[in-house]
């Protein structure tokens, strides 16, 4: 297992706490015994402080020791392949054998002003752009091409690619990269993807046989009455995600939204997705990763844990790898 930290912006509370907590959360993820923790890239979300992964990738990997690090994911089309592959080539060469290179084309912001600025003044990237810039990224990382990289670079990220779609699993097949499939935002595509990209999978340089890391919303409490309280203040962000204003307000605590009612058929929505999630008891979530992994056949999970308060999210990691250590 593994964890994915977005950097929850909480209702009072400075960036510095916020980043604070990542690097407490993948201090315990090490200790607990998680293989990788990854940092995700949005813009313009008041939610999420998680803004620029590369630097967050090395922040996180000169406060840890022995656990991957990386990004969950670099959104491509926001940036020239080169600096990445310099950012990431070097990230590498001072942790050789820690760093993953996640890559994906979300647009990371639901503000079309945000990725013209992103972008220099161009609309989101079509996918024949998003393939060309990752054939470009991976010849850089591979000392393909002909602009260096980094001089006397032995050792290079593990890319991997990430996808919500079949789309995305279908490339990351032809391009012989692992996959890393969003099952916590898309759960309906999970099977599908995953059957295409397993029946496609071309061997590479950088994966010889089909590799596939599942992300799941996970949040474990001693009972699940208090994983419901808990997991209140994400559901009113993904609500306001879903009404197409997600970036407009920090995440509450849970006395608050709490206190804050929804419309009964986006309530019903909202608990139709989050059945496909693991919440609940340590019992209820094991149950739930296990029949996951099992349906999807996963190499390994990735837990995303939208929780106020960094030790809820903490005390949740414990929970879940004492549950599978049972």
């Amino acid at each position: 297992m593994s964890v994915l930290e977005l950097a929850l912006a909480e209702e009072g509370r400075s960036a510095h706490e916020a980043l604070a907590a990542v690097v407490s959360s993948a201090q315990q993820a090490k200790r607990l015994g998680f293989r990788r923790v990854w940092v995700a890239e949005h813009h313009r979300y008041r939610s999420v402080a998680s803004v620029a992964p590369a630097v967050m990738s090395a922040h996180l990997a000169a406060k840890t020791s022995g656990i991957r690090i990386g990004s969950g994911g670099i959104l491509l089309t926001n940036h020239a392949p080169l600096v990445i592959a310099e950012q990431f080539s070097t990230l590498a060469a001072v942790h050789p054998g820690r760093i993953d290179l996640g890559i994906g084309r979300g647009p990371g912001t639901s503000d079309i002003n945000t990725v013209r600025a992103l972008r220099r003044g161009a609309d989101q990237a079509t996918h024949a752009e998003y393939r060309t810039s990752l054939v470009e990224l991976l010849e850089y990382l591979a000392h393909a091409n002909e602009a260096r990289v980094l001089t006397g670079a032995d050792t290079a990220p593990q890319p991997w690619l990430l996808s919500s779609s079949v789309a995305g699993a279908e490339l990351a097949a032809e391009l012989g990269l692992p996959l890393a499939f969003a099952h916590h935002i898309q759960p309906g595509n999970t099977l599908e993807a995953l059957g295409r990209y397993r029946d496609r999978f071309l061997p590479s340089r950088w994966c010889q046989t089909a590799r596939v890391l599942v992300s799941v919303e996970t949040l474990c409490a001693p009972t699940e009455a208090e994983a419901a309280y808990l997991s209140r203040p994400a559901l009113l962000a993904m609500a306001a995600a879903l009404a197409r204003h997600g970036g407009d307000a920090t995440l509450p605590s849970p006395a608050k939204a709490a206190a804050h009612s929804l419309d009964p058929e986006v309530e019903d929505r909202l608990a139709q997705l989050r059945a496909t999630q693991a919440h609940g008891t340590p019992q209820t979530v094991q149950r739930r990763l296990s029949t996951i992994a099992a349906q999807t056949a996963a190499d390994e999970l990735m837990l995303s844990t939208p929780v106020y308060d960094m030790e809820a999210r903490t005390r949740s990691l414990a929970l879940v790898a004492a549950a599978s250590t049972a």
